[in-house]
Protein backbone atom coordinates (compact mmCIF):
# COMPACT_ATOMS: atom_id res chain seq x y z
CA UNK A 1 0.00 0.00 0.00
CA UNK A 2 2.91 1.97 1.10
CA UNK A 3 4.73 1.68 -2.10
CA UNK A 4 1.28 2.26 -4.60
CA UNK A 5 1.11 5.64 -2.55
CA UNK A 6 4.22 6.61 -3.55
CA UNK A 7 4.47 5.68 -7.11
CA UNK A 8 1.07 7.85 -6.96
CA UNK A 9 2.70 10.84 -5.61
CA UNK A 10 5.91 10.66 -7.77
CA UNK A 11 3.35 11.10 -10.92
CA UNK A 12 1.32 13.45 -9.19
CA UNK A 13 4.43 15.29 -8.96
CA UNK A 14 5.73 14.60 -11.99
CA UNK A 15 2.22 15.53 -13.67
CA UNK A 16 2.24 19.06 -11.94
CA UNK A 17 6.32 19.61 -12.75
CA UNK A 18 5.19 19.09 -16.28
CA UNK A 19 2.19 21.18 -16.44
CA UNK A 20 4.63 24.12 -14.38
CA UNK A 21 7.13 23.31 -17.43
CA UNK A 22 4.62 23.72 -20.24
CA UNK A 23 2.98 26.98 -18.37
CA UNK A 24 6.84 28.08 -18.35
CA UNK A 25 7.25 27.19 -22.05
CA UNK A 26 4.18 28.72 -22.45
CA UNK A 27 5.03 32.16 -21.05
CA UNK A 28 8.82 31.65 -22.73
CA UNK A 29 6.86 32.20 -26.41
CA UNK A 30 4.74 35.07 -25.83
CA UNK A 31 5.64 38.54 -26.87
CA UNK A 32 6.41 40.49 -24.04
CA UNK A 33 5.47 43.92 -22.91
CA UNK A 34 7.45 46.50 -20.69
CA UNK A 35 5.09 48.97 -18.14
CA UNK A 36 6.80 50.94 -15.35
CA UNK A 37 5.31 49.81 -12.51
CA UNK A 38 3.58 46.84 -10.43
CA UNK A 39 -0.42 48.42 -10.05
CA UNK A 40 0.64 48.95 -14.91
CA UNK A 41 1.23 44.91 -14.68
CA UNK A 42 -2.05 44.82 -13.00
CA UNK A 43 -4.26 46.73 -15.29
CA UNK A 44 -2.18 45.02 -18.31
CA UNK A 45 -2.07 41.45 -17.22
CA UNK A 46 -5.96 41.93 -16.28
CA UNK A 47 -6.87 42.93 -20.28
CA UNK A 48 -4.18 40.79 -21.36
CA UNK A 49 -4.55 37.62 -20.69
CA UNK A 50 -2.42 35.03 -21.88
CA UNK A 51 -1.84 36.92 -25.25
CA UNK A 52 1.40 38.71 -23.86
CA UNK A 53 3.75 38.39 -20.73
CA UNK A 54 4.12 41.25 -19.22
CA UNK A 55 7.15 42.64 -17.33
CA UNK A 56 7.53 45.54 -15.18
CA UNK A 57 11.18 47.73 -15.56
CA UNK A 58 10.66 49.43 -11.57
CA UNK A 59 10.77 46.23 -9.32
CA UNK A 60 8.55 45.56 -6.13
CA UNK A 61 10.32 47.57 -3.05
CA UNK A 62 12.23 49.89 -5.39
CA UNK A 63 11.31 53.87 -5.54
CA UNK A 64 10.33 55.23 -9.10
CA UNK A 65 11.25 58.31 -8.54
CA UNK A 66 14.83 56.96 -8.03
CA UNK A 67 15.37 53.85 -9.36
CA UNK A 68 17.86 52.49 -12.22
CA UNK A 69 17.76 49.63 -14.27
CA UNK A 70 20.13 47.08 -14.25
CA UNK A 71 21.91 45.81 -17.22
CA UNK A 72 20.40 42.74 -17.83
CA UNK A 73 16.72 44.87 -17.83
CA UNK A 74 18.06 46.79 -20.78
CA UNK A 75 19.05 43.68 -22.88
CA UNK A 76 15.80 42.24 -21.99
CA UNK A 77 13.79 45.67 -23.10
CA UNK A 78 15.08 44.48 -26.57
CA UNK A 79 12.98 41.46 -26.41
CA UNK A 80 9.58 43.49 -25.69
CA UNK A 81 7.31 44.53 -28.59
CA UNK A 82 5.87 47.26 -26.54
CA UNK A 83 6.48 49.55 -23.73
CA UNK A 84 3.31 50.82 -21.93
CA UNK A 85 4.64 54.33 -19.80
CA UNK A 86 2.73 55.26 -16.59
CA UNK A 87 3.41 59.22 -17.77
CA UNK A 88 5.12 61.51 -15.72
CA UNK A 89 7.13 59.46 -12.83
CA UNK A 90 10.88 60.18 -12.06
CA UNK A 91 12.17 56.77 -13.78
CA UNK A 92 10.77 57.78 -17.30
CA UNK A 93 11.69 61.19 -16.86
CA UNK A 94 15.29 60.44 -16.32
CA UNK A 95 15.48 56.92 -18.62
CA UNK A 96 12.34 56.94 -21.46
CA UNK A 97 14.67 58.68 -23.95
CA UNK A 98 17.74 56.58 -23.19
CA UNK A 99 15.79 53.42 -23.20
CA UNK A 100 14.13 53.88 -26.82
CA UNK A 101 17.15 55.08 -27.86
CA UNK A 102 18.32 51.83 -27.57
CA UNK A 103 15.46 50.10 -28.85
CA UNK A 104 14.15 52.33 -31.53
CA UNK A 105 11.83 49.32 -32.47
CA UNK A 106 9.85 49.06 -29.52
CA UNK A 107 6.53 50.79 -29.79
CA UNK A 108 5.68 53.50 -26.81
CA UNK A 109 2.19 54.08 -25.43
CA UNK A 110 1.29 56.24 -22.82
CA UNK A 111 -1.33 55.48 -20.65
CA UNK A 112 -1.85 58.08 -19.25
CA UNK A 113 -3.50 60.43 -21.75
CA UNK A 114 -6.59 61.90 -21.25
CA UNK A 115 -5.91 62.56 -17.65
CA UNK A 116 -6.70 65.24 -16.20
CA UNK A 117 -3.31 66.00 -14.41
CA UNK A 118 -2.52 67.93 -10.97
CA UNK A 119 0.31 70.40 -11.29
CA UNK A 120 2.36 70.56 -7.56
CA UNK A 121 1.05 74.16 -7.20
CA UNK A 122 -2.66 72.19 -7.51
CA UNK A 123 -3.61 73.38 -10.68
CA UNK A 124 -4.51 71.68 -13.73
CA UNK A 125 -2.32 70.52 -16.39
CA UNK A 126 -3.64 69.66 -20.08
CA UNK A 127 -1.07 68.24 -22.17
CA UNK A 128 2.64 69.40 -22.21
CA UNK A 129 3.10 72.41 -21.11
CA UNK A 130 7.29 72.84 -21.10
CA UNK A 131 9.78 74.29 -22.85
CA UNK A 132 11.93 70.92 -23.49
CA UNK A 133 8.84 68.49 -24.03
CA UNK A 134 8.55 67.00 -20.65
CA UNK A 135 6.09 68.36 -17.74
CA UNK A 136 8.20 69.06 -14.73
CA UNK A 137 5.70 70.07 -12.21
CA UNK A 138 3.38 67.06 -12.65
CA UNK A 139 1.93 65.14 -9.50
CA UNK A 140 3.06 61.62 -11.39
CA UNK A 141 1.09 59.43 -9.17
CA UNK A 142 -1.86 58.84 -11.27
CA UNK A 143 -2.47 55.53 -10.93
CA UNK A 144 -3.73 55.87 -7.40
CA UNK A 145 -7.52 56.90 -8.45
CA UNK A 146 -9.88 55.00 -9.36
CA UNK A 147 -11.55 57.64 -12.63
CA UNK A 148 -7.83 57.37 -13.20
CA UNK A 149 -7.46 53.79 -13.42
CA UNK A 150 -10.33 53.79 -15.86
CA UNK A 151 -8.61 56.04 -18.53
CA UNK A 152 -5.44 53.83 -17.83
CA UNK A 153 -7.08 51.04 -18.81
CA UNK A 154 -9.09 52.38 -21.87
CA UNK A 155 -5.29 53.40 -23.17
CA UNK A 156 -4.49 50.14 -22.04
CA UNK A 157 -7.11 48.37 -24.24
CA UNK A 158 -6.68 50.33 -27.02
CA UNK A 159 -2.78 49.87 -27.09
CA UNK A 160 -3.60 45.92 -26.86
CA UNK A 161 -5.55 45.89 -29.82
CA UNK A 162 -3.38 47.87 -31.58
CA UNK A 163 -0.53 45.57 -31.28
CA UNK A 164 -2.75 42.30 -31.90
CA UNK A 165 -5.87 43.55 -34.05
CA UNK A 166 -7.03 39.83 -34.32
CA UNK A 167 -8.07 39.58 -30.57
CA UNK A 168 -9.54 42.93 -30.29
CA UNK A 169 -12.95 41.18 -29.02
CA UNK A 170 -10.72 39.33 -26.29
CA UNK A 171 -9.11 42.45 -25.08
CA UNK A 172 -12.45 43.98 -25.04
CA UNK A 173 -14.27 41.70 -22.76
CA UNK A 174 -11.49 41.71 -20.18
CA UNK A 175 -11.30 45.20 -20.45
CA UNK A 176 -15.16 45.23 -19.67
CA UNK A 177 -14.40 43.06 -16.61
CA UNK A 178 -11.90 45.20 -15.57
CA UNK A 179 -13.91 48.50 -15.66
CA UNK A 180 -16.69 46.93 -13.51
CA UNK A 181 -14.43 45.97 -11.07
CA UNK A 182 -12.55 49.40 -10.89
CA UNK A 183 -16.06 50.86 -10.43
CA UNK A 184 -17.30 48.25 -7.88
CA UNK A 185 -13.46 49.37 -5.96
CA UNK A 186 -14.52 53.11 -6.33
CA UNK A 187 -18.48 52.36 -4.79
CA UNK A 188 -16.93 50.51 -2.03
CA UNK A 189 -14.47 53.53 -1.15
CA UNK A 190 -17.03 56.19 -1.09
CA UNK A 191 -19.56 54.19 1.17
CA UNK A 192 -16.42 53.88 3.52
CA UNK A 193 -15.49 57.37 3.19
CA UNK A 194 -19.10 58.73 3.67
CA UNK A 195 -19.47 58.01 6.97
CA UNK A 196 -19.34 60.11 9.91
CA UNK A 197 -16.05 58.47 11.72
CA UNK A 198 -14.62 58.78 8.17
CA UNK A 199 -11.15 61.32 8.29
CA UNK A 200 -11.09 64.20 6.01
CA UNK A 201 -7.83 64.59 6.01
CA UNK A 202 -4.46 62.65 6.25
CA UNK A 203 -0.25 63.15 6.31
CA UNK A 204 2.08 61.29 4.01
CA UNK A 205 5.55 60.97 4.11
CA UNK A 206 5.80 61.16 0.32
CA UNK A 207 2.59 62.80 -1.61
CA UNK A 208 1.58 59.62 -3.53
CA UNK A 209 -2.39 60.48 -2.79
CA UNK A 210 -2.69 63.55 -4.67
CA UNK A 211 -5.22 62.16 -6.88
CA UNK A 212 -7.38 59.80 -4.23
CA UNK A 213 -7.24 63.04 -2.36
CA UNK A 214 -8.58 64.69 -5.12
CA UNK A 215 -11.63 61.36 -6.03
CA UNK A 216 -12.87 61.81 -2.56
CA UNK A 217 -12.96 65.43 -1.59
CA UNK A 218 -9.98 64.61 1.10
CA UNK A 219 -6.90 66.85 1.83
CA UNK A 220 -3.21 64.85 1.98
CA UNK A 221 -0.68 66.84 4.21
CA UNK A 222 2.84 65.70 2.63
CA UNK A 223 5.54 65.49 4.94
CA UNK A 224 8.31 65.57 2.54
CA UNK A 225 8.92 69.36 1.46
CA UNK A 226 10.10 69.11 -2.50
CA UNK A 227 11.16 65.80 -1.99
CA UNK A 228 13.35 66.16 0.79
CA UNK A 229 13.03 65.36 4.66
CA UNK A 230 11.50 68.22 5.87
CA UNK A 231 13.50 71.08 7.60
CA UNK A 232 12.80 71.54 11.83
CA UNK A 233 10.51 74.73 10.89
CA UNK A 234 8.48 72.81 8.46
CA UNK A 235 8.14 69.67 11.22
CA UNK A 236 6.71 72.09 13.44
CA UNK A 237 4.22 73.44 10.55
CA UNK A 238 3.49 70.02 10.27
CA UNK A 239 2.42 69.12 13.54
CA UNK A 240 0.34 72.29 13.75
CA UNK A 241 -1.31 71.28 10.80
CA UNK A 242 -2.10 67.61 12.01
CA UNK A 243 -3.64 69.39 14.96
CA UNK A 244 -5.73 72.11 13.33
CA UNK A 245 -7.62 69.30 10.71
CA UNK A 246 -7.60 66.95 13.60
CA UNK A 247 -5.51 64.51 11.02
CA UNK A 248 -5.80 61.31 12.86
CA UNK A 249 -3.99 59.07 9.96
CA UNK A 250 -0.06 59.33 9.05
CA UNK A 251 0.19 57.25 6.10
CA UNK A 252 4.25 55.65 5.21
CA UNK A 253 5.33 53.95 1.95
CA UNK A 254 7.67 50.87 2.28
CA UNK A 255 10.95 53.16 0.27
CA UNK A 256 10.66 55.73 2.83
CA UNK A 257 12.09 56.67 5.82
CA UNK A 258 9.56 56.65 8.50
CA UNK A 259 11.00 58.51 11.50
CA UNK A 260 9.93 61.63 10.61
CA UNK A 261 5.81 60.32 10.85
CA UNK A 262 6.88 58.77 13.94
CA UNK A 263 7.80 61.75 15.51
CA UNK A 264 5.02 63.88 14.29
CA UNK A 265 2.30 60.46 15.67
CA UNK A 266 4.15 60.80 19.29
CA UNK A 267 3.75 65.10 19.23
CA UNK A 268 -0.16 65.07 17.88
CA UNK A 269 -1.34 61.14 18.67
CA UNK A 270 -2.19 59.82 15.37
CA UNK A 271 -1.48 56.79 14.00
CA UNK A 272 1.02 55.67 11.58
CA UNK A 273 -0.15 53.33 8.68
CA UNK A 274 1.55 51.82 6.49
CA UNK A 275 0.18 51.23 3.07
CA UNK A 276 1.84 50.67 -0.60
CA UNK A 277 0.89 52.77 -3.48
CA UNK A 278 3.32 50.73 -5.78
CA UNK A 279 1.54 47.01 -4.79
CA UNK A 280 0.62 44.69 -7.80
CA UNK A 281 -2.58 44.15 -6.02
CA UNK A 282 -4.11 47.67 -6.62
CA UNK A 283 -7.63 46.94 -5.56
CA UNK A 284 -6.74 45.49 -2.68
CA UNK A 285 -4.79 48.97 -1.68
CA UNK A 286 -7.04 51.29 -2.58
CA UNK A 287 -9.52 49.55 -0.45
CA UNK A 288 -6.95 49.23 2.62
CA UNK A 289 -6.21 53.08 2.44
CA UNK A 290 -10.22 53.55 2.28
CA UNK A 291 -9.80 51.33 5.32
CA UNK A 292 -7.06 53.31 7.70
CA UNK A 293 -9.22 56.72 7.36
CA UNK A 294 -12.58 54.77 8.51
CA UNK A 295 -10.71 52.68 11.60
CA UNK A 296 -10.28 54.30 14.87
Amino acid sequence: MRTLFLLGSCLLMAACTGRSSQASNDDETKPVITVTLEPQRYFTEAIAGDKFKVVSMVPKGSSPETYDPIPQQLVSLGDSKAYFRIGYIGFEQTWMDRLMNNTPHIQVFDTSKGIDLILNNDDHAHGHNSHDGHIHAVEPHVWNSTGNALIIAGNTYKALSQLDKANEPYYRNRYDSLCQRIQHTDSLIRRQLSTPEAAKAFMIYHPALSYFARDYNLHQIPIEAGGKEPSPTHLKNLINSCKKEKGRIIFVQPEFDRRNADLIAQQTGTRVVAINPLSYDWEEEMMNTARALVKE
